[in-house]
């Protein structure tokens, strides 16, 4: 038996290539089932356990999945907006606590959260470097932003132009990194926090210049009057809030009508959440309210289903493998014709022949299964890459 494992050893190792293919082939087929549940189930998982956190989202009327998505993992989705003023009434109702999300922009491609200090408490945020949200301007940045981008707090991160021609409205900002959070597990890992107004100044709602009553050159003013000063579009507008600017940083229009991307609800109890959403059902509201689990249910249902033909069609694809890997045996018993012929020459009986294929295919078959239980060991770490690209 020893001297039959050598020497099996020794042929494959010889036909590297060949032994290779036969491995990786045998490997991935064997892995592709039993990774992709996993894949599945840590995503099932992952996906439940923070929609079940959440207990209420509430956004403009539309489609309930954009709004989960964008609210819940910061997906860009286009979905409508509602106002400041849907916040304020939510919490005029003493029902619960009304938290603002605005998700619209990004910074060198991770998303831009705009909220309030709540969300923190409420997501169980901790900081790991440096402090909290103060100030406009300011950013809290999660732990794969830092990690990725290499920011830490005291560094500064850049808002990312959306449209380069668009010169007006929407420009970049330049914000400070005051603290990084320390790792979730969580889509809040891919996040950079700002607070509200920090993000309205992104969409050009607000701004800083220079003092008009204090300038010198006659270009920057249009028009002057004893109540107001018009300026030209020449005036210097402040791209970094900083100690010595964020006084000149102000907000036109009426703040309550402000853009909002969601709301997450919180409710005090139960009873108070049943009394939130019979008001919007009954239409007393305008805006549409949403059971997080069960929008996030109905979308993996979706997933199980794709997930059933993938395992039909790798079973297919699996058979077709053993017929290969048959004809593939077949064919090397008939090109080692020669080689089989010699060695019953020399004295081997039929026994150890058969012996010998044997040892060099169950070779092949363990270290096929080795193979793909490093693959199947590794899918776990990409868990977060799977949701992301293949889910939402």
């Amino acid at each position: 038996m020893q001297q039959s494992l050598y020497l099996a050893y020794r042929y494959l190792a010889y036909h590297k290539f060949r032994t290779l293919v036969l491995t990786a082939s045998i490997a991935i087929i064997t892995f592709l089932p039993s990774g992709l549940k996993k894949l599945i189930e840590e995503s099932e998982t992952q996906m439940m356990a923070r929609a079940d956190a959440t207990p209420l989202i509430i956004g403009a009327k539309g489609s309930s999945t954009d709004l989960v998505i964008n609210t819940m993992y910061f997906q860009r989705e286009e979905i409508e907006t509602i106002t400041m003023n849907a916040v304020d009434t939510l919490n005029t109702m003493q029902l619960g606590n009304a938290i603002p999300v605005l998700s619209a922009f990004h910074a060198r491609g991770f998303t831009i959260v705009g909220t309030t200090l709540d969300y923190f408490d409420f997501r169980g945020l901790r900081i790991k470097e440096g402090r909290l949200l103060q100030f406009v301007g300011e950013c809290v940045i999660g732990a794969r932003v830092a990690e990725r981008l290499q920011l830490a707090a005291g560094d500064s991160l850049v808002s990312s132009p959306e449209n380069f021609f668009d010169l007006a409205g929407v420009y970049p900002l330049k914000m400070a990194i005051v603290g990084v959070l320390e790792r979730s597990d969580t889509p809040d890992d891919n996040a950079v926090f700002t607070d509200m107004k920090t993000n309205w100044v992104i969409m050009g709602l607000g701004h800083g210049h220079e003092d008009l009553t204090k300038v010198n050159d006659p270009t920057l003013v249009m028009d002057r009057s004893d109540s107001t000063i018009t300026a030209t579009a020449k005036l210097f507008m402040y791209n970094v809030i900083s100690g010595k600017n964020l006084d000149s940083f102000h907000f036109h229009g009426i703040m309550s009508e402000y853009p909002v991307s969601s709301v997450l609800f919180v409710p005090n109890d139960q009873k108070s959440a049943t009394i939130l959403r019979g008001r919007f059902e009954a239409g007393i509201l305008p805006q549409q309210i949403v059971v997080p689990s069960k929008v996030v249910e109905n979308l993996l249902q979706s997933i199980f289903r794709i997930k059933q033909i993938f395992d039909t069609v790798f079973v297919l694809v699996g058979f077709a493998t053993l017929l290969i890997l048959g004809l593939i045996v077949t064919l090397s018993l008939r090109l080692r014709k020669d080689e089989i012929f010699t060695m019953f020459t020399i004295g081997s009986s039929r026994w150890k022949v058969a012996e010998l294929l044997l040892l060099e295919l169950l070779i092949i078959i363990f270290l096929s299964g080795l193979m793909a239980f490093i693959l199947y060991f590794f899918t776990g770490f990409f868990v977060e890459d799977f949701i992301h690209y293949f889910i939402i």
